[in-house]
């Protein structure tokens, strides 16, 4: 050393110091990239991608590397900053030269380079990994070394290679990195693909039309007015049913019928001969599930059953697309339905029967879910008992007022909505 000048010594001190920046940007490139975005360029066939792709298949011998090559530039830029502190100030000055190469590693070679490394790091990731890849190859024996003694330790410590590599997501993993996609996708997008996600956590009873409200055809009426009742139809699909809807004979699609009566064959026996089979569900069944069924077995709809084989009511295939799109014939802002009836004093007068998940997501409240289904079931959870008209009680922070019971069943709730109440209290 002490044939190299001063000068020179502070220019090799100055190319250790860039170098160091180089390998800590290229750390903090490499891990703050996008691994999806990464993956859909590797398939466009990028070749820093690609180049990128292949070293974070193995990110332990990646880091290795780095950290080998930082580790010993900072080595000998320590070395180098003693010999040139020595040089100018005598023994003290190692001293000095310590505290000093410090501020200056710090600032121009860590939190410079990585800042800029994590707010572009594309452009940091995919030139640097030429280099990187070259390094990997000269020095791969001494990164598996380095590995290998690594992974030992960790081995020790019960972590295992398979449990450090493991990077796939949970559904609620997913489902933040929907709602943190921001201007990279719609909202509505992201409504729907949220939705999607929750198939999972929601069962054929929460949209079931309930057995209450089945809208079906006594088979054992009179024909004229069966043929009443199906020019009446709403529907595509209706129920036929002995007496009871316990003894539900099948379904006819209006279609079949319509051919019948251009055939003019039209009577009960031909119409039995074209009634169809019911598909029946079990409750319980999540509608991630129920939707791949409805798609193996070919059907539109399905009476669920409880573990008795009672009805307890009818799920169709669109009320499932209604959970991921919405329903088709609402507006985008929070709207009433038919249920839900807005009064001018500002609350709601909502029919007993309304289910509470479609109250929230309509209104945007947040009644248990967790509980009954209903608004009428919730309340007589809550009060554990059949009240009468006129009877008020707060649920879930919400004011509610029975309004109607009938047949021992809660026919009208009236609802202040939180919101309301704020603007009506505004000291509270």
């Amino acid at each position: 050393m002490d044939t190299i000048s001063t000068s020179m010594l502070f220019l090799i001190l100055s190319i250790l110091i860039l170098i160091s920046a180089y390998f800590s940007g290229s750390e903090t490139g490499m891990m703050s990239l996008n691994r999806y975005k990464l993956r859909h360029l590797e398939k466009q066939k990028h070749k820093g991608a690609k180049r990128v792709g292949k070293l974070l298949s193995r990110p332990d011998q990646l880091i290795g590397l780095i950290l080998i090559g930082n580790n010993l530039v900072n080595v000998f830029a320590s070395l180098i900053a003693g010999i040139i502190a020595e040089r100018l100030i005598g023994d003290a000055g190692i001293f000095y030269a310590g505290l000093i190469l410090t501020l200056v590693i710090l600032i121009f070679a860590e939190v410079t380079p990585k800042t800029l490394a994590a707010l572009n790091p594309e452009k940091v990731a995919f030139p640097s990994s030429i280099l990187l890849t070259l390094l990997l190859k000269l020095f791969y024996p001494l990164v598996v070394a380095v590995n290998w003694i690594t992974n030992g330790i960790l081995a020790l410590l019960g972590v295992s290679r398979e449990e450090r590599e493991l990077h796939s997501l949970s559904s609620e993993e997913l489902r933040t990195v929907v709602n943190e996609s921001g201007a990279l996708l719609a909202e509505r997008d992201q409504s729907m693909l949220v939705s999607i996600l929750d198939l999972e956590k929601v069962t054929v009873e929460d949209i079931m039309i309930p057995r209450s409200e089945l809208v079906g055809i006594d088979i054992n009426e009179d024909w004229k007015k069966i043929q009443k009742q199906l020019t009446q139809a709403t529907h595509t699909r209706v129920l036929l049913y002995r007496d009871t809807i316990d003894d539900v004979v099948g379904y006819v699609h209006m279609r079949d019928a319509l051919k019948l009566l251009s055939k003019n064959q039209f009577t009960k026996a031909t119409l039995l001969r074209a009634v169809r089979e019911l598909y029946f569900i079990p409750e319980g069944t999540t509608l991630n599930v129920q939707i791949l069924k409805f798609q193996h077995a070919k059907e539109r709809l399905g009476l669920v059953v409880d573990e008795y084989g009672d009805i307890q009511g009818l799920v169709t295939l669109e009320d499932i697309l209604e959970e991921i799109v919405g329903d088709f014939t609402t507006t985008k802002e929070p709207a009433p339905s038919e249920e839900v009836h807005i009064q001018p004093d500002g609350s709601y007068l909502v029919d007993g029967s309304a289910t509470v998940r479609d109250i929230n997501k309509e209104m945007d409240w947040h009644f248990p879910t967790d509980g009954p289904k209903t608004l009428n079931g919730l309340v007589l959870e809550y009060l554990e008992d059949i009240p009468e008209a006129k009877l008020s009680v707060r649920i879930a922070g919400y004011p509610l007022e029975i309004v109607d019971v009938t047949d021992n069943m809660i026919k009208t709730v009236r609802i202040i909505p939180a919101y309301y109440l704020k603007e009506a209290n505004p000291k509270d």
